[in-house]
This record gives structure tokens, sequence and C-alpha cells, in this order.
């Protein structure tokens, strides 16, 4: 196999339970447990007819404006996969439209993830598939390669390996390692309990905010009470 085209026959599967699990909190709870250092960056916009998602990467590296492989990468997801992207971050020409994405969603794909633009929104939001990109253009997409499916990618600042569970909702899309997967979402459901706590005592006018005061004074910053 040569580097830059080359496609991986073999990709982990993460437990159905635990992606289960995950798809109930939301994606910041997930971030903040891994100190807040596995969230792409800003600017994926969620434009699929699904809003959250959680599955296993099926990872692509793209020529920016070329999407050979991610077609190839299509006929080759299991349902529920989440085909993970890097296309550069290119925005002069879309990686993916209606019809593509469309055959992606008769196949049983949860989601896709382009670090790159899409087209023919419209048509996606009407889709039952997550569709998470950098933006939007209508200039379509060559088809020569090169490519690489299966391997480890760069999308949206974060290293992918292949079936890591990515995760994805309005607010943007974060990467869980696969080998510390139980142990984020563990962690990840303790931190969602805390905070509805939190939201139950905003209600109720009782949010204890001593700790603002204290964390200026060991800052040095005089606080009048």
């Amino acid at each position: 196999m040569t580097v830059g085209l080359r496609i991986a026959e073999r990709r982990p599967e993460p437990d159905a339970a635990l992606i289960a699990r995950a798809a109930r909190l939301p994606v910041a709870n997930i971030g903040d447990v891994m100190n807040r250092l596995q969230a792409m960056r800003g600017g994926f916009m969620a434009y699929g007819g699904r809003r959250t998602f959680v599955g296993p990467a099926l990872t692509v590296k793209a020529r920016p404006g070329d999407n050979l492989f991610l077609h190839r990468a299509i006929d080759l997801a299991r349902p529920g996969e989440v085909i993970v992207c890097d296309g550069g971050g290119d925005l002069e020409i879309a990686l993916a439209g209606d019809l593509m994405i469309g055959h992606a969603e008769k196949r049983g794909v949860g989601a896709l993830v382009i670090d790159g633009a899409v087209r023919d929104i419209d048509g996606i939001e009407r889709m039952d598939i997550g569709v998470w990109a950098r933006g939007a253009t209508p200039a379509g997409p060559y088809k020569d390669g090169p490519g690489e499916i299966g391997y480890p990618i760069a999308c949206g600042g974060q290293v992918v390996m292949p079936g890591d569970l990515i995760a994805a909702d309005e607010d943007g899309v974060v990467v869980i390692p696969l080998a510390e997967a139980a142990q984020v979402i563990a962690d990840a459901e303790k931190h969602a309990a805390k905070e509805g706590e939190t939201t139950a005592a905003i209600k109720g006018g009782g949010w204890v905010r001593g700790w603002v005061e204290e964390t200026l004074a060991a800052k040095g910053v005089a606080v009048t009470r």
C-alpha cells in the first residue's frame, strides 16, 4: 500500500451499550471531563436532520476539493458509524451534497463530520442523518484522489483514530479516544448529574456563589462584600 492511496480493511467496533450511554449526554459535558482538550475547533455547523449523534469513527483523508475516497468510505461504512473526513478545512469546494449524503443515509451511516464544506443544504436538512461541516458552498468537487480510509487523521484540530467515539450536537464535535471511552462516559454522567443539581439550585435561587469571591481573593483581587 502507498501512503496517500490506501484503505485499511479492519477497524475497532466499540461497545454499543457505551455508545447508547454517551448519546444521552450533552457533548459539552463529555468535553469538560476530558479537560476541554478533545473538542474540535469552533465553526462546525449541524446541517443534517439529526442534530445529535454518537458513533465510532471511520476516518477519511481527502485532498481538498476531491471526494473520491469519501465516496468509497460511504460504500464501506457500517450502520451507525460516523465518517470523519479531513478535508483540510477548505471551504472553496464542497466535499459532499444531497445525492452523496442521501446515499449515506440509505446505507445507515449515522453521521458525517467534514473538515470542509458541503452543499445542497435544503435537501440535507430533511435527511435522517447527522452532518457537521465547516461551511457551505455551491462549488462541486472533483473525483480523482488521492486519499486514505481507516488511518489516523486530523480533523478540526483533533487527532482522530479509527474507532474513536465521535459525539456531536449543535454545540459542535468532541473526540473520545476509544481506549479511555468507558471512563470518560462514566465521568461525564457524574458531571451531567452535578450540572442538573446546579440548574435546580439556579431555578430555586439558591446557587452558592462564594467560590467566585474566593477565587478572586486568591488572585489578590480586593472583594467588597
